[in-house]
């Protein structure tokens, strides 16, 4: 794995700005170490949106780190293949030991647990702590609403912030790993395979998930960022914050939904971007409001 780490390194530096990613981030440069990728993946995930706004702008997207780093260092954000995948490269770049690995979310209890190949994993090894002597971390920017700050790869329960989550051996993948999300989280838990994978083994699913009517990525536009106190959420026209004083709004008006991406989220949409997904939204929640009138209707019958 030291030599893998090492072949990445060098070749990483050619294809992404680590000065301006780092800057992004709201950091400076510092050598490895477990003070030093937690800051990372706090900034990362408070800084840089969990965001699916390109599908619904029509612009396909690839799952190659450089190409989601230069977005990210444009100012926007992306899913978990892009999330993970520039971060990866990121700590690479910086002498981090980071290995990918092939995991799954499970969405709700009825779903399949099981690395299914719809989540990119990241871990970190040779950062031993007493607490954590085999040195290996999870360090994961692409779940949205989960973990603000590295684990330590050992079986155990944790808090942050107001969530609290559990890991353990995964049932589902032998060797591998699961995390159990807090109960308010966006989805049960999420399982993966301890081996080193490459980005093409999630070529297709990505093409899936960003073109497939059946995804929920292409039926509701979801944007999370995470912070030490909680979670805000945008999905469709519905803003919540989930922690210790939950809140939920619909943003009924262009204006208010444009500040919202910019304020709460630091997305900043051009004229012609809010052209294009404005009356995209509009209609989405008409459809979906309907649709939630005709269950209660059905209900009350």
């Amino acid at each position: 794995m030291a030599f893998c780490g090492a072949f990445v390194q060098a070749t990483v530096i050619a294809v992404i700005d680590v000065d301006a990613y780092v800057h992004r981030l709201g950091l400076t440069r510092e050598p490895p170490s477990v003070t030093a990728l937690a800051a990372l993946q706090r900034a990362h995930v408070e800084r840089v949106p969990y965001e699916t706004t390109e599908i619904w702008l029509g612009r396909p997207t690839t799952v190659d780190p450089a190409e989601s780093a230069a977005r990210i260092v444009a100012g926007r954000g992306g899913y978990c293949f892009h999330l993970n995948g520039a971060l990866s490269e990121l700590l690479s770049a910086l002498g981090y030991q980071v290995t990918r690995h092939f995991g799954g979310v499970q969405g709700s209890a009825t779903d399949p647990a099981g690395a299914r190949g719809n989540h990119l994993v990241l871990t970190v090894a040779g950062l031993p702590t007493e607490a954590n002597p085999s040195g290996e971390w999870l360090v994961d920017a692409g779940l949205g609403d989960a973990i603000h700050e590295p684990l330590p790869l050992v079986e155990g329960v944790y808090d942050q912030g107001p969530f609290t989550y559990r890991l353990r051996p995964s049932e589902a993948e032998p060797g591998g790993w699961r995390l159990d999300h807090d109960p308010r989280g966006s989805f049960v838990g999420m399982d993966f395979r301890k081996v080193p994978t490459e980005m093409t083994a999630f070529e297709s699913e990505h093409v899936r998930l960003s073109t497939s009517p059946e995804s929920g990525f292409v039926r509701v536009l979801a944007i999370q960022r995470r912070d030490a106190t909680g979670v805000d959420s945008l999905r469709g026209l519905v803003l919540t914050r989930v922690g210790d004083d939950p809140t939920s709004t619909t943003l009924e008006r262009e204006g208010d939904y444009v500040a919202a991406m910019s304020d709460v989220f630091g997305l900043h949409l051009t004229g012609e971007e809010r052209a294009i997904l404005w009356p995209k939204l509009s209609e989405s929640h008409k459809a979906w409001l309907a649709s939630r009138d005709d269950e209660e209707g059905g209900e009350a019958i």
